[in-house]
């Protein structure tokens, strides 16, 4: 996932060589609205990844969702996108603050999950001691 966004942006750096810098588009994506949206791309594209069928068959179609969910369109976020990635500064910036709000919901989840584990495995160790106290003694035979 990581790698995603470092090939991105050499991409974009790429393409931008020797171009000059795009002009600001009128219906320019906000800093903190393209963080949003690079997030929930960044989710969606590891949900492909680990169950594309599943997404298909409710008819999850990433791209369409995020535009629908931000109420942009392709050419808005193509044309933002470019913007931002023009200035590698600007660019690292955001995608720096998806990586940090990436790693905060995964060290979220994790203690979720260590604790749903924990609660488990308590479940397990008392479901076990009353087991232990319901045994029928054997009968000693006389």
């Amino acid at each position: 996932m990581k790698h995603f966004f470092y090939i991105l942006i050499l991409c974009s750096l790429m393409t931008c060589r020797g171009i000059d810098r795009p002009k600001k588009p009128q219906n320019l994506i906000a800093e903190d609205k393209m963080v949003k949206i690079m997030y929930d791309l960044y989710i969606l594209n590891a949900a492909k990844g680990v169950n594309r069928k599943l997404l298909e068959r409710n008819g999850v179609m990433p791209m369409e969702y995020v535009y629908k969910k931000y109420n942009i369109d392709s050419l808005q976020f193509v044309e933002s996108n470019t913007y931002y990635a023009y200035d590698p500064k600007v660019y690292s910036a955001i995608v720096e603050k998806v990586k940090a709000e990436l790693e905060r919901d995964k060290n979220k989840y994790e203690k979720l999950t260590d604790e749903e584990q924990k609660a488990k495995d308590s479940i397990k160790q008392i479901e076990k001691r009353q087991k232990d106290t319901v045994a029928v003694p054997k009968k000693a035979d006389n």
